[in-house]
């Protein structure tokens, strides 16, 4: 499952980033970001038009992303009333 799949306002942990080529920039800054393994991640809203952007909570801070960016952040969900 992706960050991209996860319904709204449920919570998962990251498993991984995929990268698409050597040298990913846009991998490389979604982990420089918080996005790494066994970290807590939740979708806390989404935009009105075509669902984007995505409001991400990872950690403590919240972000905006793509949708093809939230697609590229492999998790496992988090049973309801496991999570935070």
């Amino acid at each position: 499952m992706t960050l991209s799949d996860l319904p709204l306002h449920a919570s998962a942990l990251v498993e991984s980033v995929r990268e698409l080529h050597a040298n990913d920039a846009i991998a490389r800054r979604l982990q420089e970001l918080g996005f790494v393994k066994g970290e807590d991640v939740r979708l806390v809203a989404h935009g009105p038009v075509g669902g984007e952007p995505l409001l991400v909570q990872v950690g403590f801070t919240r972000f905006a992303l793509r949708r093809t960016e939230a697609a590229r952040i492999e998790i496992t969900a988090v049973a309801a009333g496991a999570g935070a």
